[in-house]
Parts: structure tokens; C-alpha cells; sequence
């Protein structure tokens, strides 16, 4: 089957956080939303297939996974990473930000240190901060286009922070790094020797670029397996946010016990039966789905790297090694119009008629660059790169 990645589906008026509700979270009606990292492709056929045939049963009492759901994801993570789960080490959450506080709380205690790599994901930090402990950053270095680790720093954040916990992005987001086996190596290493636990949102693992290799950080020694809570989810990788379904992976028993007493003081449960169901089928039937979907992104990416070569002066594009969510650099374009990124946003928003991220919300290193999401058809991802161009241009 040929998949149609270029059909433009409207969803405004469909409760979507990314085309509905602009006004309330304070930006004008009528921009282009290029935000927040959900797909503008349907899920594939089989998962509306497997979610119909439950409609139709009409009955969504309470439920749980059996045998088989382990089984498929057990196929999916050997086949994709060639990494053996077992079953005693699945713990199912409504969402990979939602295990991360679970674990926060279960591993940490109120002042305690949680260490970050920003600029990252917004959430670990808010995450963090709301449950009163202490934000630590190792702050990714930034040279000549790419992204790496002071190691230097990495051990002197754990020792002068207290850190009891550190939360790897892999791959990186949203600087679209992902991680070799020695620089994974080399921090686990770190962790290891100061006993701190792992946490490892492994949402974005199903979209690298060629010549890239995922690796799973838990796979990678034995000793990081038994200090590692390994995140993953359908989510991002079949456009399936909205369901709340993540498979979280904890080999040590007493780190998941603590885990689930965690989940059990919120009085959490069971699943949405359409989670489940759609999880299943994805990653039962979706394979072929996400492979052409690779292809239309890299065709994505290329088009946007031509564009920003020749239609945004003074604007890089961070190249990307994996995610569908691409980090622009704005600062010489900053630089030679003496603006600020304030003044930036509000081109971008009222001239440029677009609502991207604006890197300040990822923390230290985000000045100066805008997250941009490449996840939709041709011709959207074309009109917004016109709008910025025009808005640049202004």
C-alpha cells in the first residue's frame, strides 16, 4: 500500500490543542500551528480498524491488556532495537511525562537533584520544579552547528546538585541528537559510579534519520538495565497523543514496586480500552505505515534544508540525526538586525502569521532558536516556510 502523506485533513473544530485553542493560550486566531509534536497524518488503517471493531462491541467497561499486547510489544522492541524485554519489567502509564513524575516522587525526595541536558523538553523541567525538587543542569554544548555533552560538567552537576535522578533524552529533544553507544556509555558510566538513577524517555526512538542507530540506554550493560526506568509510547510515532498509552520498563523489582505504590497513592489503574487497542495494532500492523512515513519526513527535511540555504539569511538549520522536530538557529539573523528574541516572536506570530515554539521555553542554550515541526503534508510544511521567509523579510 501506498500511504498519502501529502492529504491535507482539517482539523480545526475537533477539540485539537493545535488548531483549536489558540486564544486561550494567548496567540491569535488565525495562525498557522507548526508548535507542538503531534503528526498531521492519520494513524494508520489497521489501528482504525481495531478501534472501529471496539465501537461497534459498544461496551467500554473496565479493561486490561492480556498475553498477546506484551507479546506484540515484545516483537516490536526486538525488531526495531533488537532489544529482549521481559514481562515482569512492563508497567503501563497514561503518558511518558506522567511515568517521569511517578518516578520523580518515587526516587527522589523534596530537594533532592533531578539532572537535565537543556536545552530539552520543557516538561522536565516544570516537572521537577512542581514537585518541589531541584533542577539541575548540564547544559548541552553547542559547536559549530552540532549538539554535544560536557562530560566535565555532566559529573560536577551530580556531585555540587545532590543529583538522585537524571533524565536522558534520547533522542534529543529538540535538538534532534541522537545519542552514539560512547556518549551513552560515558554517562551511564558517570551515573553508575554515583549511583544515580536513570530515567529514559525513549519516545522519539522510531524516528531516526539514515545512517542513524537508536540505541536502547538500558540495553547497553547490565548494570544500567537494573538502574534504568526506560520510557516509551506509540504516541509520537503513530499519532496517538490523544489516546494516553505509554509502556514504561523497569527490570529492577524494587525500583518498580516503588514505582507502582507511586501510580497506586494517585489512585491510577487501568487503561482506556482505546489506548490498548491502538497500541496493539500499531505496533502489530503499523511497520510499513511508519517506513514510507520516514521516507515523506526525510523528503520534509530535505525540503526545508534547501529553503533555509536559500531563503533565510542568517538562519541555520541544526541538522537533525532523528524526531520530526527541526531547531532553527535565529541568531545571526538576530545579530544583523540587532532584534531580540521578543521582537523575533512577534514577526514570527503577527507578520509571519506562524505559531512555532520559541526556544527560550527549553531552557538554558534556547535563546535565539525556534522549534519548528515538520510532521505534516508538502504543501503545509511549504506555506509555513514562506510565511517565515516573508516575516524575516519584513
Amino acid at each position: 500500500m501506498i500511504y498519502n502523506f501529502d492529504e491535507i485533513i482539517d482539523r480545526s473544530n475537533t477539540d485539537s490543542l493545535k488548531y483549536d485553542f489558540a486564544e486561550k493560550r494567548g496567540m491569535p486566531e488565525d495562525l498557522l500551528p507548526m508548535w507542538v509534536a503531534d503528526m498531521d497524518f492519520r494513524t494508520p488503517e489497521s489501528v482504525m480498524e481495531a478501534m472501529g471493531s471496539t465501537v461497534e462491541h459498544g461496551i467500554f467497561g473496565y479493561s486490561e491488556s492480556r498475553e498477546d499486547y506484551y507479546l506484540v510489544l515484545e516483537k516490536w522492541f526486538l525488531t526495531q532495537f533488537n532489544w529482549q524485554i521481559k514481562p515482569k519489567w512492563l508497567v503501563k502509564t497514561p503518558g511518558v511525562v506522567y511515568a517521569i513524575s511517578q518516578a520523580i516522587r518515587a526516587f527522589t525526595e523534596e530537594g533532592d537533584g533531578v539532572l537535565i541536558q537543556e536545552p530539552v523538553y520543557y516538561p522536565f523541567r516544570q516537572t521537577i520544579a512542581i514537585n518541589n525538587r531541584k533542577v539541575v543542569v548540564n547544559q548541552l554544548a553547542y559547536n559549530q552547528g552540532r549538539y554535544g555533552i560536557d562530560y566535565e560538567d555532566f559529573e560536577a552537576c551530580i556531585l555540587r546538585g545532590r543529583v538522585k535522578l537524571f533524565i536522558l533524552c534520547s533522542p534529543h529533544n529538540p535538538v534532534g541528537r541522537v545519542w552514539t553507544k560512547e556518549e551513552l556509555v560515558r554517562m551511564g558510566d558517570i551515573c553508575i559510579k554515583h549511583g544515580v538513577i536513570i530515567i529514559a524517555d525513549e519516545i522519539h526512538s522510531d524516528f531516526t534519520f539514515s545512517g542513524m542507530t537508536h540505541y536502547v540506554f538500558a540495553d547497553l550493560k547490565s548494570e544500567y538495565l537494573e538502574q534504568t526506568i526506560t520510557c516509551t509510547a506509540p504516541s509520537k510515532t503513530f499519532n496517538l497523543a490523544g489516546l494516553q498509552i505509554s509502556n514504561i520498563f523497569i527490570a529492577n523489582q524494587n525500583y518498580k514496586k516503588r514505582f507502582k505504590e507511586e501510580m497506586a497513592k494517585g489512585g491510577y489503574s487501568q487503561l482506556n480500552i482505546m489506548g490498548i487497542i491502538a497500541c496493539k495494532a500499531a505496533y502489530q500492523y503499523g511497520q510499513e505505515w511508519l517506513r514510507q512515513l520516514k521516507v515523506y519526513l526525510e523528503d520534509n527535511l530535505e525540503f526545508v534544508r534547501n529553503f533555509v540555504d536559500t531563503e533565510l539569511e542568517g538562519v541555520k538549520l541544526v541538522e537533525p540525526e532523528g524526531t520530526y522536530l527541526l531547531w532553527l538557529d535565529f541568531s545571526g539573523y538576530l545579530h544583523t538586525h540587532n532584534l531580540s528574541d521578543q521582537e523575533l516572536n512577534r514577526l514570527i506570530v503577527h507578520e509571519g502569521k506562524l505559531w512555532l515554539d520559541d526556544g527560550n521555553m527549553f531552557g538554558l542554550g534556547g535563546q535565539g532558536f525556534q522549534r519548528i515541526n515538520m510532521a505534516c503534508p508538502r504543501a503545509v510544511l511549504s506555506k509555513g516556510m514562506e510565511q517565515l521567509a516573508e516575516a524575516l523579510k519584513s
